[in-house]
Order: C-alpha cells, then sequence, then structure tokens
C-alpha cells in the first residue's frame, strides 16, 4: 500500500508496568541525516540568496569598503563629510567608548555606502541592458556605440555570476503604443485580406485606436509599473491554465533521442543512467550552479525564472481554472552510476528509494497497472473532484504530483534504422506525443519515456514553460548520459549494484464501476484525437544553415520563406502564420509571436509562382528576408503585436466591455504555426567527430484543425530536422505532401539564390554517418 510505513522511529506497548519505549536505531540514524541534507540545503540558499542579492558586487566588496572607510578615518580625513560624526551622535550604545562608537559609526556608514553601490551598479546595468539597437545592427558591422555598450555590460556584470544572478537587473517588458501596434497589425494582415476586408478592418482598427483603445492602455501601463511583467501571469493563466480541453496534441509537445544512434539497447539500463543525469541537473538547479542562459555568442542575459518550476510541478485541474503545483524538494543524494537515493515522493512512486536495473522492471510492472487510471478529458477535474479527493486515490494521486517527474517505460520499440526510416520516425513522434493516451502522465512539468529497445524521448506540459527551457535539460541528460556515464560492455550501467537496496514501493487505487465508467469515456475522446493527428519527420541532409549563410541569408528567414512559398503552392493562397519568438530579454518574459507572412514574403512567392526574372525574385526574396528579420528582432525586444493585443483583451473583459476589433483580431485562426528548436548547448555536443550523436529535435500538434504544425532544428552546418503535423479529418491538410513542398521549396530558394552553388551535399562529410542501433 502506498500509504504503508516502511519503518517509525518509535515502537511502543502499554504495559502493567508502565510504557515499554524501543527506539530504532536505524530510522533515528535517517532521521538526523535528513536534518543534516535540509540544513546543508537552507546554507546552501541561505548562501545564493546573500550572493544573487548583492550582485553584481560581491559580498567579499563589503569588507573592502569598510577597510577603505576605516583606512581613511586614521588619516584623519572625512569621506562621508560628515555623515559618520551623526550616526555616532545617534548611536543607542552610550557604554561604548569613543573609539569604539566612531568604528561602529564607520561601519554602518560604509555598509549604507555598499548597499548605495550596489544598488547604482543594478541600477546601470539594467538600464545597459534596456539598450536593444546592437540587434538591429547589420550582421558583422558593430557601432561604436555598441562597442562602448558592451564593454560597459561586462564590467557591470561582475564575475561568475549565478543562475539568478541577473533577475533583479533585467528590465520591465515595455507597453508599446497603441498606434504602433494597430499600424503593425493592419499591415501584418493586408496579404491576408481582400481591399474590402482590409478597408473594414482598417475603419475597425482606427475606431479602436481612437477611444477605446486609450482606456484599456492606461491600465496596461498602470500593470507595467507594478508588475514585473505585464503580460507573462496572464498569458499562463487564461492560455493555459483556463483552457478547458485536452492539453495531450493541442498543448503538450516533445523532445526526440538522438537520431543515428542509442547508447545502449537495455531499457532499465537506459532509464537509470538517464534519471541519474536528470538529478544531478536538478541538483545543479537547486545549487544554481547552471550558468546563466544568454544569447548566444553574446554577454547578454536571459530570463531564469521559468527554471524554478522544472522539477517537482504538475497541473492541478479545477472545474474553472487550473492552477500549478510546484514544490522544492532537498536534493538527492546521488550514489554510483547503478543507483541512486531519492528523496521521499520525488518520483513516481512514494518512498521511492535507491534502486537498480532490476528494480526498475520490477517497477515496470507496477506503473503498467497504474497507467490505466490516467484520466485525459475534460471532465478530469469533475472527476479528481469525486473519486481522487480523499483516501487511497488522494494519497497516491498525492504522490505522482508531487514527484520530480514522470517516467514511462513503454512496452514499444522505436527506432529510425528500419526498413522504412521516414515512417518509423513518424510513428516515433506520434508515440512520443500521445503514447497510448493512458500511458503519459500530461499534468506534469515533463515525462520521460523509454522505450523497450532502450530509445528514449520527453513529453513537456506547456504551461509552466517554454521549449527552450525544456530543451536545456534534455540536452543535458542526452549528453551526460552518453558521454560522462555511459555503459559498459554489455550495455548495462557502470556501478556495482547494492544487493541491500529495498523494492520500490506499489501505488494504490480504489477504482469503482462508475469511475471505471469515467476512465472508458475520457480514453475514448483522447483515442480519438490521437488518431486524428497525422505526423511526418524527416532530417533534410541536401544542405544546411552553412550554404545558407554563404547565399547572405539568415537560416530562420530562409526557412520561414520555404514555409510560405510551400504552402502557397499546397493551399493556392496565404494565412495567418505564427513563429514563436522570446522575450527573456525581459524579467518574467516568456513569448512572443512573429508574423511571418507579410507584404514582402506573399510579394515573393507571388513573383516567383508568376514566373517573373530571377533577379527580380532574388530582390523580392531579400527584402522578404530583411523584413522577416525585422519582425523577428521587434519581437524580441518588446516591440511584438500579438502579446500586447491579447492584453488589452483581457483589460476589455475585466471592465465589461465589448471591442468588435479585438474580437476579430483574437479570433483569427492560426493555420500555419512555426517554431524553431535550437541547440543551447553545442558545447556539450561535437558535431564534427561524433555527428551520430545529433538530436532529431522535437514537434507539437496543429494549432488550427485546418493547419498545420512546423517545427525545426539546424544541426551544425549540413542538416535540418523538420517534424510536420496536421490533422486526417482535415481533406485538406497532409503532412506528407506538405513536408515533399517543403523539400523543393528548399531546392529552389537555393538554386534562386546561388544557381552556381553546387546543392547536395550528400557525401561523407555532409551526411554523418549512419551507425546501426547498439
Amino acid at each position: 500500500m502506498a500509504e504503508a510505513h516502511q519503518a517509525v522511529a518509535f515502537q511502543f506497548t502499554v504495559t502493567p508496568e508502565g510504557i515499554d519505549l524501543q527506539l530504532s536505531h536505524q530510522a533515528l540514524s535517517e532521521i538526523y541525516l535528513s536534518g543534516v541534507r535540509s540544513w546543508k540545503k537552507r546554507i546552501i540558499r541561505i548562501k545564493n540568496n546573500v550572493i544573487s542579492g548583492v550582485y553584481p558586487a560581491s559580498p567579499s566588496s563589503w569588507l573592502f569598503v569598510v577597510i577603505a572607510i576605516l583606512a581613511t578615518m586614521y588619516t584623519r580625513s572625512d569621506p562621508s563629510m560628515g555623515l559618520i560624526a551623526k550616526i555616532q551622535e545617534h548611536l543607542p550604545v552610550s557604554q561604548m567608548s569613543t573609539q569604539c562608537q566612531a568604528v561602529v559609526s564607520a561601519v554602518l556608514f560604509s555598509t549604507m555606502l555598499w548597499l548605495m553601490l550596489i544598488f547604482t551598479m543594478r541600477l546601470c546595468l539594467k538600464q545597459l541592458l534596456s539598450y536593444h539597437r546592437w540587434m538591429f545592427e547589420q550582421h558583422g558591422k558593430m557601432s561604436t556605440t555598441t562597442k562602448i555598450w558592451v564593454a560597459l555590460v561586462r564590467i557591470f556584470s561582475g564575475r561568475k555570476p549565478l543562475l539568478y544572478s541577473y533577475q533583479g537587473s533585467l528590465p520591465n517588458l515595455p507597453v508599446p503604443a497603441i498606434k504602433d501596434t494597430v499600424k503593425r497589425y493592419l499591415e501584418s494582415v493586408r496579404p491576408l485580406m481582400n481591399d474590402a476586408e482590409y478597408k473594414r478592418m482598417t475603419n475597425l482598427a482606427t475606431e479602436f485606436e481612437s477611444s477605446l483603445g486609450n482606456r484599456l492602455q492606461w491600465y496596461l501601463k498602470l500593470k507595467s509599473l507594478w508588475a514585473s511583467n505585464y503580460v507573462s501571469d496572464w498569458w499562463e493563466e487564461y492560455v493555459y491554465l483556463r483552457g478547458r480541453g485536452p492539453i495531450m496534441v493541442n498543448s503538450n509537445y516533445y523532445g526526440m533521442d538522438f537520431l543515428y544512434v542509442t547508447p545502449t539497447p537495455i531499457q532499465a539500463a537506459r532509464a537509470g543512467n538517464c534519471i541519474h543525469a536528470f538529478f544531478l541537473y536538478r541538483r545543479k538547479l537547486n545549487k544554481e550552479e547552471l550558468k546563466p542562459s544568454r544569447i548566444p555568442g553574446t554577454v547578454i542575459p536571459l530570463c531564469a525564472a521559468q527554471c524554478e518550476r522544472i522539477f517537482n510541478t504538475a497541473r492541478i485541474p479545477g472545474e474553472e481554472t487550473v492552477h500549478l503545483r510546484a514544490q522544492i524538494i532537498p536534493f538527492p543524494c546521488l550514489k554510483n552510476r547503478s543507483k541512486m537515493k531519492v528523496e521521499p515522493t520525488s518520483f513516481l512512486s512514494v518512498n521511492l528509494m535507491p534502486f537498480s536495473e532490476s528494480q526498475i522492471k520490477i517497477w515496470a510492472s507496477y506503473c503498467k497497472k497504474i497507467y490505466h487510471y490516467c484520466l485525459v478529458s475534460i471532465s478530469w477535474a469533475k472527476a479528481r473532484a469525486k473519486f481522487f479527493s480523499s483516501g487511497v486515490n488522494k494519497r497516491s494521486l498525492d504522490c505522482i504530483e508531487r514527484a520530480a517527474f514522470f517516467v514511462t517505460l513503454d512496452d514499444e520499440e522505436h527506432s529510425m534504422m528500419g526498413e522504412d526510416s521516414a515512417e518509423c520516425l513518424d510513428r516515433y513522434a506520434k508515440s512520443l506525443l500521445h503514447g497510448k493516451c493512458y500511458d503519459r502522465w500530461f499534468d506534469k512539468s515533463f515525462s520521460v519515456v523509454y522505450y523497450k529497445n532502450g530509445k528514449s524521448g520527453i513529453n513537456a506540459e506547456h504551461s509552466w514553460a517554454d521549449a527552450p527551457v525544456v530543451a536545456h535539460v534534455w540536452e543535458y541528460t542526452l549528453a551526460v548520459d552518453s558521454f560522462q556515464l555511459g555503459y559498459n560492455e554489455e550495455g548495462h550501467c557502470k556501478g556495482e549494484v547494492d544487493s541491500s537496496l529495498p523494492r520500490p514501493q506499489k501505488l494504490s487505487w480504489e477504482i469503482t464501476p462508475e469511475c471505471e465508467e469515467q476512465i472508458s469515456q475520457s480514453l475514448a475522446v483522447a483515442q480519438a484525437l490521437a488518431d486524428d493527428v497525422d505526423f511526418h519527420v524527416f532530417s533534410f541532409r541536401d544542405f544546411g544553415k552553412g550554404k545558407i549563410k554563404k547565399c547572405r541569408v539568415s537560416p530562420d528567414g530562409f526557412i520561414q520563406m520555404a514555409l510560405q512559398l510551400a504552402y502557397y503552392r499546397n493551399r493556392g493562397t496565404f494565412c495567418l502564420t505564427y513563429e514563436a519568438s522570446m522575450t527573456r530579454l525581459f524579467r518574467e518574459g516568456r513569448t512572443e509571436t512573429v508574423r511571418s507572412c507579410t507584404n514582402e514574403s506573399s510579394a515573393f512567392v507571388q513573383a516567383l509562382e508568376g514566373g517573373e526574372p530571377a533577379d527580380v525574385c532574388r530582390r523580392l526574396f531579400r527584402a522578404a528576408s530583411e523584413k522577416h528579420q525585422h519582425l523577428y528582432r521587434m519581437a524580441m525586444t518588446g516591440g511584438g503585436i500579438d502579446r500586447h493585443l491579447f492584453c488589452l483583451y483581457v483589460v476589455s473583459k475585466y471592465l465589461g466591455v465589448d471591442s468588435p476589433f479585438l474580437n476579430e483580431v483574437l479570433s483569427e485562426p492560426w493555420r500555419l504555426s512555426t517554431s524553431q528548436t535550437p541547440v543551447q548547448q553545442v558545447e556539450l555536443f561535437d558535431m564534427v567527430n561524433h555527428s551520430e550523436y545529433i538530436s532529431c529535435g522535437g514537434g507539437f500538434g496543429p494549432v488550427a484543425d485546418d493547419g498545420y504544425g512546423v517545427s525545426y532544428m539546424f544541426l551544425g552546418e549540413n542538416i535540418i530536422n523538420l517534424h510536420i503535423s496536421c490533422k486526417h479529418s482535415c481533406p485538406e491538410t497532409d503532412a506528407h505532401k506538405f513536408g515533399g513542398q517543403i523539400r523543393k521549396a528548399l531546392h529552389d530558394l537555393l538554386k534562386l539564390l546561388s544557381p552556381n552553388l553546387k546543392e547536395s551535399n550528400k557525401t561523407d562529410e555532409g551526411r554523418p554517418e549512419v551507425k546501426k542501433d547498439k
């Protein structure tokens, strides 16, 4: 039973002679060690809070300031201009000697001076990080102003920052002007509307800007002065937590394992090593030993607020809204590579203590019985309140929801090494996105899947954080698993197995016939949703960003123009296109939308398809690519459209006023939803000497019922991995057909931009050697 106690510190019986008290020394020892670990954790946390609190200065700088002030006193000079004497006059201690009072007053003055210096340095750093003109400068050409700015950022950034050191110095997300947002919006929808439709929308926008918009804007400006970020809390609440539909397929996303190699074919061994790596990451996270994320190739820090909820987080459903439960677990005490010690309730099974490969197999047999009780439907909140709010069900459910993360030991095998590698990748993607619909815990911050043949993958919930945060921990885990922990010749984890390790505990459930009926109904809804998803995943190896950059074009802009061309060829029209961009240059920033379908991109596509001369098409392409890059930079620096309009809409609902303009804007479908998955920790992987160790990236389900979801990832200089999703139920969409259109568009664009450049990269240098899975 999940609620059974394995041991107690005190056992007693009542006898005629009194109470017979027996002490368990082993249990008392464990209590003592647990307390020691807890205090170590508190001390580390206090230490980190102090270091981050005084950043960009250091605690030792306080001593330097004190010594400097005391030294000036002995030279009979007064740097305080009489303040030390004023402090001495008002000291409440009269028993001290005059000399002692002078020293105490000098220390107090030094401390105040030190704090003032910290405040000034932090304010200067915040102002420096608010400068974004560097992002709009031509690539490779840095202005003198930007060079001076970079030097000042380095000076004010201090030395050896912790993970959260920059949080207090990050600027707040600015609220764009209403007229700017409306102007950009109208420009973004022009290629999607005919003249009559555009005129009607222009009239709605003009009326909104001149009347209701200013009133709503006032509330947003007030919020921006009070809150750290005027968008993020409402975005999390209304986009993710108040949604009533299933998050499986519709919200959750996935990440894949290495594409060409599986480190071990033994499922339990792979799970053991990777779980070990996850907890190594969590220990680094809790100790703030991870380096702050930065814009690649720069000293510019990114917000790390989302990292706080990576582990021990779950969605707790309610009838009106969901709330996120996150808890901090003491640092796990990791032993050798074949086993680990995990704190109570920090894993799937309650009080799961050190375990080995054989115990993971035992645990797998328990888990298969648990999975069938996972509800995936809009009725989860009511079912939870009715069937899982008390007794053994509540205790078992609490154990899962408070876990560090969820692990699935899947009985399927997935790989790209079959007869049809493309079909294998498609099945692999669908399995990671939804599995069998009852063998993933979609409400957890993330679930890790280990397949029967040792392949792995990750499924992540979206409300608590965005994909780059999950990708960071996933990259770390893959690298540590393969390059640090490793396996022996038989494929088992390295290290000796401790035979005294206790067995994992089984979670118990009491499922009534009524509850079982609800589960069956929920499974039917989930199964229909999963069956409707059409996936196509492929690795494009004909060329990569290396040749794209030789054309003096942004790789991201190149892909986005290829997607516009492919969609036009596929559907014969243009559509509202979503590309995810981050706003983590600002405190608590999350994402913004880049509207990739522009007047410039549609003009280019129509010219190319209309048979215009190549030089005209090249000129139009470069104009479209430059416009896309400008929009991307605007989104990153707070000048986006959609989050501002979203927040204005939220304010209008709070005020109970109706805006026809905002109603139309917020109801427009994103028929092409795209996202780039960058490799963030390139130092962990050797793309040249070990190119077989590359991930295939990740993907997500379609946003619109009649649209596509496209995720892409540049690997090294020669590979582009793409994940395409849509729905079978829409007769106008086909993932494989769209994938073929994207391939053709990529080749056509490269031929247009560089007709003399050889396209094919299918050589030993361009294509990683495909090594057979172990």
